[in-house]
């Protein structure tokens, strides 16, 4: 059984917790994984660290493309992930179903959890820039919890934890974490939608079994898999 290593942005963990094994049994590969913000793994891979499946932003897959950190012809769209917020399990909804009205519930909120704008993912970005769209920067930033990134740094960690009474992420990262309830996705207007593709790195020393990782991944199976994980299969 040779080992698959693959370096997945954060917002695919809950899948590969349910598909991983099923590959496993079927491939006879065993999966050595590593998640984390897809600008963290992007980052990485621009350094050469050796992986044989990469799964991160479409966003960033053009830049390492140019600079042959992946194999042409490799890249393949896995899924797609919209942003939405949670509450502490038990603890009021707020009304988010307009751009005024979640501005109203971050307003009344005493504290609120995100991604770090910078180097916690593609959620802290948005936010920053959806804040800043509101007129609600400076208030946002006097009340902000920050999520690190990564498994150990979910927003829905935090909210959990009753530190924060509202929290915004990725929908899938979100739905990781049994103690918050989630709310619903973002208003149309504010959000964001961010496509997760997968390729061969060029460091790959396994890419014929990170090929069929990714054919599995394809498949209707998986697909279902991924949906029902709160991101929308490609």
């Amino acid at each position: 059984m040779s080992d698959v290593k693959v370096l997945a942005t954060t917002a695919m963990k809950t899948s590969f917790d349910e598909l991983a094994p099923q590959f496993e049994r079927g491939s006879g590969h065993r999966l050595s994984l590593t998640f984390g913000p897809s600008l963290q793994l992007e980052k990485r891979l621009g350094e050469d660290e050796a992986a044989d499946v990469a799964i991160v932003s479409a966003a960033g897959v053009d830049d390492l493309l140019s600079r042959g950190k992946l194999v042409s012809g490799s890249v393949v769209a896995i899924a797609a992930s919209s942003l939405g917020v949670a509450v502490p399990r038990g603890a009021p909804q707020p009304d988010i179903s307009s751009a005024e009205a979640f501005k109203r519930a971050l307003l009344a909120a005493k504290s609120i959890a995100v991604s770090k704008p910078v180097g916690g993912g593609q959620s802290g970005v948005h936010m920053a820039k959806v804040f800043a769209r509101l007129g609600i920067a400076e208030q946002m930033g006097a009340k902000a919890k920050c999520g690190t990134g990564g498994v150990s740094g979910l927003v829905g960690l935090i909210v959990e934890r009753g530190e924060a009474e509202i929290g915004v992420q990725q929908i899938a990262e979100l739905l990781a974490v049994p103690g918050v309830h989630f709310v619903g996705p973002l208003p149309d207007e504010l959000q964001s939608v961010t496509p997760f593709v997968a390729a061969i790195p060029a460091t790959a020393q396994n890419a014929d079994a990170g090929r069929a990782l990714i054919a599995f991944l394809t498949s209707p199976a998986a697909k279902r898999v991924i949906k029902a994980k709160g991101l929308e299969p490609a």
